[in-house]
């Protein structure tokens, strides 16, 4: 049985402010989810407040992305071993806006979820299509690619230690969501482009869906059968939008 997680993706949104506030709303409301895995992955620089306002609590933490380097001259990047001196459990690799703005390759992405692994974290590696590539009908050779560029650095058993985030980049932040059933579409084909490997990864893997999930979809998104939660962009700054999403993922 496949644990349903729900973890907020907060990009560059919050202030001290209103992330003591924010943590304060979910941390009331969490006790009320009983079986969802709940977390949130801040900008680096609020890291030291989660960890100070979450430790011994139930939600993880995480980071929104991370170096393929450990140390050295790389200005403006994080590596592995700061998220875990900070706690962290989690960390998304190849977000749609990494690819975009800043020109991520599938092997860098498949690179950094191998550093992510090997430092401990667990890598959320999201994956997805454009617009143009939706309506062009190459949504399962764009979403294959990005996933065999992991399967193919690391093998597939590495999927045994990471997450699958399938965010069609079109519904990002555009109040446009894939309809249940085209989301369940694409995580079939994902779980099954997996089974190819090997099955027992295949079934034990965590998909979740990143394409504007609300407290009004939630429920029917999370309760088709390959759906296994959600990655939460906009819904996760405001607490009764996200821990609506965790009941429904409960």
């Amino acid at each position: 049985m496949r644990r349903p997680l729900v973890a907020g993706n907060w990009k560059m949104n919050g202030s001290l402010e209103s992330v003591r506030s924010l943590l304060d709303g979910i941390g009331r409301g969490v006790g009320d989810v009983k079986s969802a895995e709940v977390a949130v992955c801040p900008p680096y620089i609020y890291l030291p407040e989660v960890e100070k306002l979450l430790s011994g609590s139930d939600i993880a933490w995480g980071g929104q992305d991370l170096s393929t380097e450990s140390s050295g001259a790389y200005t403006g990047e994080v590596a592995a071993s700061m998220l875990n001196d900070f706690g962290c459990k989690y960390v998304i690799v190849g977000h749609s806006e990494r690819r975009t703005y800043h020109a991520e390759s599938d092997q860098l992405v498949a690179k950094k979820y191998a550093v992510a692994r090997a430092a401990g974290l667990v890598p959320i590696l999201c994956i997805g299509e454009t617009l143009e590539e939706r309506e062009a009908g190459t949504t399962n050779e764009v979403v294959a690619r990005q996933l065999d560029a992991v399967i193919a650095l690391e093998g597939v058993d590495a999927l045994a230690h990471g997450v699958i985030a399938y965010e069609p980049v079109w519904a990002i932040g555009t109040g446009k969501t894939a309809t249940p059933d085209q989301a369940q579409e694409v995580h079939a084909f994902i779980r099954s482009r997996v089974a190819e490997k090997s099955s027992e990864v295949a079934e034990g893997l965590r998909i979740l869906y990143g394409g504007s999930m609300k407290p009004g979809n939630a429920a029917e998104l999370i309760g088709k059968s390959d759906i296994d939660g959600g990655l939460i962009g906009g819904a996760s700054l405001t607490a009764e939008d996200f821990l609506g999403i965790c009941t429904a993922a409960d």
